[in-house]
């Protein structure tokens, strides 16, 4: 019987150790959580970016290019829209907004945010579970030393990630309990899996709901992460920035003292094994594996080397 996961994922970097993971195991054996902390309304349109990123990603729909979006959208209707005179500094697709309309339309209808991208899913053919953090609004809202407090998607789309971060915070969280599915998978779950994604605004908001964070430290099963950090920086997104502005380390020593009560071990990419014993001053078990995916075979390939080191040899089924 293949073991039960629990994968906590942001955007990018977390949706294609998610496909790995599909391929190994079936979907009544892997729950892919999802950050939400950046979803945003848009043209009066309800986006949630990395459920996205990761419903794209399982159902084969990605832009290789970008890692996100749509494979061979454009843009047209945002161009139309600034000839009108409307903001289009947040690009949405003309094949994305399919998306968008959709889970728009059915919330309004009243259904959860959970419901509404499980119909997503079955209409996409993705059969492994995509379940919010939470079905309640939590939205991470960054302090910058320059202009104060902002959306998430200010800083990180209309300004770039430029200004400098001085802090972060989770507006909501505290109310919000986990989905029902989360809150499911955290009691049946028999491994917790970090996928490599920015831990200060990708699983940051995901351990800021709800009573999150207590029931990953208690949990007795083998938690594992997987750096997003390699080479000292971070393969997609300002992760390194963000560590360093905030007056963390921007390494993978950094990474694990975030980890710290969360994560038994960290896997790093075999580049960084020099890194192994700072690691584990941090009070980590230090891993090390091919963790940068430039291929759909190395997304198997580490998705194996993340069950093999939660569950030893000889657990991996065939992908």
């Amino acid at each position: 019987m293949p073991p039960r996961v629990l994968a906590v994922s942001g955007g990018v970097g977390g949706a294609k150790l998610a496909v790995g993971l599909s391929r190994l195991l079936p979907p009544e054996n892997l729950t892919i959580v999802v950050n939400t902390g950046d979803d945003e309304t848009f043209h009066g349109l309800y986006v949630s970016p990395d459920i996205d990123t990761v419903v794209y990603a399982l159902a084969g729909m990605t832009n290789r290019e970008t890692g996100w979006g749509v494979e061979g959208d454009s843009f047209r209707a945002m161009d139309a829209l600034g000839r009108l005179g409307g903001e289009t500094w947040f690009r949405l697709g003309d094949l994305d907004l399919a998306m968008h309309l959709r889970r728009t339309e059915l919330l309004a209808l009243g259904r959860t945010l959970s419901e509404a991208t499980r119909e997503i899913c079955d209409a996409l053919g993705v059969r492994h579970p995509v379940v919010p953090m939470s079905d309640a609004p939590v939205r991470t809202v960054v302090r910058t030393a320059e202009h104060g407090e902002m959306a998430f998607q200010e800083y990180f789309v209309r300004r770039a990630c430029e200004p400098r971060i001085a802090g972060v915070r989770f507006a909501g969280a505290e109310n919000a309990p986990p989905s029902p599915a989360f809150a499911a998978a955290l009691e049946s779950a028999d491994a917790i899996v970090f996928c490599p994604s920015n831990p200060v605004v990708s699983v940051g908001p995901v351990l800021a709901v709800r009573g999150v964070r207590e029931a990953i430290t208690r949990f007795r099963g083998p938690r594992v992460a997987v750096s997003p950090i390699v080479g000292g920086r971070a393969l997609k997104g300002p992760a390194a920035k963000m560590m360093t502005e905030l007056g963390e380390d921007a390494s993978n020593a950094g990474v694990a003292r975030r980890c710290a009560g969360l994560a038994d071990a960290l896997i790093l990419d075999e580049s960084d094994a020099d890194d192994a014993a700072a690691v584990e001053a941090a009070g980590m078990s230090a891993r090390t594996a091919r963790t940068v995916m430039t291929s759909e075979s190395g997304k198997t390939a580490l998705a194996e080397a993340v069950l093999r080191i939660a569950f030893g040899d000889g657990v991996c089924p065939k992908a």
